[in-house]
C-alpha cells in the first residue's frame, strides 16, 4: 500500500511496551472451583440444581462486600495493566480515569474482578461480558439492517459466575446515579429495576425452548414501545433522537469525518494523540513492517469469517492505516483503524483491529479455551449477542519487534448509538436499567443453565434487594479507589495527560 510522505512525529513503539515498565507483584487469589457443566438433565433436575445452590448460597448473602485484608493497592492493579501498553498513551488513560468516579469505574474492570472473586457465588456459570457497566449496552446494527439493543464490549469475556456481570451492572448504576445527584432511594429503585428485569426475564427464558431463546432480541420497535410506556415527553424525544443519530453512525459517516483526499487518494486525518496516521508514526523499515503486518492480518483474518463475508471483504483494497485511542479502560492498547475502498472511492469500509489481551477474569475463574485472545473475544461476543457485526473476526499479527499479538477485527462504526447516563433523570435511568437487565439475562440464557439460574433467583425480590445493597457498598469502594488514583497523579507516582 502506498503511503504519503508525512514527516513522522515522536514515533511511539507501537508494538512493544516501555523497556522500563515493570509489573507490580500482586498477591495470588484463589479461583472458584470449576463447577459441573450443565448436562442433559431434565428441566426438573436443572431447577433443583438452582434450589440447592440457593440453600448453599442464600440470595441475601450477595449484599455483602468487604474489601479483603490482602486486597492489592488499586493503583498497583492499574499500573500492572499499563506495563504492557503503549507508554506514550498510558497518561491519557490515567487522565480519563481521574475525571470522575464513573470514568474510573469504566477503566477498573481488573480491580473489580479481584473483588468479585471474594464475593458469594451460586456455582452456576454462564458466558460473561466481564465488563457489563451500563455504557456497554447500546444500539447496534444487525446484518438485516435493523437497529437492535445489545451488549457491545467483550474484551474481558470469559465463562464465569453469572452474578459477577449483574453486580458490575448494578454498581455502575449507583455510581452514575450519584454523579447525577440522585437520592439513595432513587438509586435503589434504579438498581432494583435492573435486577428485577434480569430475574423476571431469566424466569421467562427458563420456560422457553432453546431455539426460542436463541432467536430473542430487542429491536427498535420494542425500544419505541418501552419509551412510550415508561418515559415522559422529554425522555421519548431523547430516545427518538438517539435512534435517528445511531443510523448515521456508519462507515460513510466515519469516512467523511476521519479522512480527506490527499493527492487524489483518501487518507486519515491526523488528530494526535487520538488519531495518528501510520505515516506520522513510523518511517522506513518500521513503517513498511507495520503496513505489511496489518495487510497480512486483514488477509488472514478473512479466514475467520463465513465464506460469503470473506468474499465480500476481498472486494475491497487497503488504502490507509492509523492508530486510534479508544474508550477508557482500553487506552494504551494497540488499536488500528484500516481504510479500505470497494467499488470506487466513495465505497468505504473502515475496520478496527483492536489488541486482545488475557481477560481480567482469567485469574479468578478459568483460562480461555482459545489459544488466540482475539478468538476468545469473538467467540464470547457471538455467543452473547443476538446480532453481530458481519465483519467480526480475529487473527494474530507480528510487529516490528517480531513479537506476535492477538487482535479482533470489526467495523469501526455500524449504526452505534449510546445513551449518556449524565443526561438521565431517575425515571429515564430506571427504564434504561430495566432494558439492560433484560438484555443481560438474554445473553446469559444463551450460554448458561437458564433453568437453574431462574430457580436460584426465585419469584421474590430477595436477590434484587441484596444487589441494591451490594451496589451502594461497592460504589463507596470505587470512590475510595478513584481518590487513590487522583492522589497518585497529584504526588507524581503516575502521570496523567489530558487530550484537551
Amino acid at each position: 500500500m502506498e503511503q504519503g510522505s508525512r514527516t513522522p512525529v515522536q514515533p511511539p513503539h507501537l508494538w512493544q511496551p516501555s523497556p522500563t515498565a515493570k509489573s507490580p507483584k500482586l498477591p495470588k487469589r484463589t479461583k472458584p472451583s470449576k463447577p459441573e457443566r450443565p448436562s442433559q438433565l431434565s428441566p426438573t433436575e436443572r431447577a433443583e440444581r438452582g434450589r440447592i445452590a440457593r440453600r448453599r448460597t442464600p440470595r441475601a448473602s450477595h449484599a455483602a462486600f468487604t474489601p479483603a485484608a490482602s486486597r492489592p493497592d488499586p493503583v498497583d492493579v492499574v499500573e500492572a495493566q499499563s506495563a504492557t501498553r503503549l507508554p506514550d498513551l498510558v497518561p491519557i488513560r490515567y487522565a480519563r480515569m481521574t475525571e470522575s468516579p464513573f470514568r474510573f469505574y469504566r477503566g477498573a474492570a481488573a480491580i473489580m474482578a479481584g473483588d468479585l472473586a471474594g464475593t458469594p457465588r451460586s456455582g452456576i456459570y454462564a458466558q460473561l461480558c466481564g465488563d457489563a457497566h451500563l455504557m456497554n449496552f447500546r444500539l447496534l446494527a444487525s446484518a438485516e439492517r435493523r437497529l437492535v439493543f445489545d451488549i457491545n464490549d467483550f474484551d474481558e469475556t470469559l465463562p464465569g459466575p453469572w452474578e459477577w456481570d449483574v453486580k458490575r451492572l448494578s454498581a455502575s448504576l449507583v455510581i452514575a446515579g450519584r454523579e447525577n445527584g440522585f437520592t439513595e432511594k432513587e438509586r435503589e429503585t434504579v438498581v432494583m429495576a435492573a435486577v428485577r428485569s434480569y430475574r423476571e426475564r431469566m424466569r421467562y427464558f427458563a420456560g422457553l425452548g432453546n431455539l426460542a431463546v436463541w432467536y430473542t432480541g430487542t429491536d427498535v420497535e420494542e425500544l419505541r414501545a418501552t419509551a412510550g410506556q415508561r418515559l415522559g415527553k422529554r425522555g421519548r424525544t431523547r430516545v427518538a433522537e438517539t435512534l435517528a443519530k445511531a443510523r448515521t453512525r456508519d462507515n460513510a459517516k466515519a469516512f467523511e469525518k476521519l479522512t480527506r483526499a490527499v493527492d487524489g487518494e483518501r487518507r486519515f486525518i491526523a488528530d494526535p494523540p487520538l488519531v495518528v496516521p501510520l505515516a506520522d508514526l513510523a518511517r522506513g523499515a518500521e513503517r513498511d513492517a507495520i503496513t505489511r503486518g496489518l495487510g497480512e492480518l486483514v488477509e488472514r483474518y478473512a479466514e475467520s469469517l463465513p465464506t460469503d463475508r470473506r468474499h465480500l471483504l476481498r472486494q475491497y483494497r487497503m488504502v490507509d492505516i492509523a492508530h486510534k485511542v479508544v474508550g477508557v479502560g482500553s487506552v494504551g492498547t494497540r488499536c488500528w483503524i484500516i481504510l479500505l475502498l470497494g467499488r470506487d472511492d466513495q465505497d468505504p469500509l473502515i475496520l478496527q483491529a483492536k489488541e486482545a489481551d488475557r481477560s481480567v477474569l482469567a485469574q479468578y475463574t478459568e483460562e480461555s479455551a482459545y489459544e488466540n485472545e482475539g478468538q476468545r473475544v469473538v467467540a464470547g461476543q457471538r455467543l452473547m449477542q443476538s446480532a453481530g457485526d458481519i465483519f467480526l473476526g480475529w487473527d494474530r499479527a507480528q510487529g516490528f519487534d517480531n513479537r506476535q499479538r492477538d487482535f479482533y477485527i470489526r467495523q469501526l462504526n455500524d449504526w452505534k448509538g449510546v445513551v449518556e447516563p449524565r443526561n438521565m433523570v431517575p425515571r429515564g435511568m430506571r427504564a434504561f436499567a430495566d432494558l439492560c437487565g433484560a438484555t443481560l439475562a438474554r445473553a446469559h440464557a444463551r450460554s448458561g443453565d437458564r433453568i437453574a439460574i431462574a430457580a436460584y433467583l426465585g419469584g421474590g425480590d430477595a436477590f434484587d434487594r441484596a444487589l441494591s445493597e451490594f451496589a451502594e457498598r461497592y460504589a463507596d469502594q470505587n470512590e475510595r479507589d478513584h481518590k487513590a488514583l487522583k492522589k497518585a497523579v497529584r504526588t507524581g507516582r503516575v502521570r496523567a495527560a489530558s487530550t484537551g
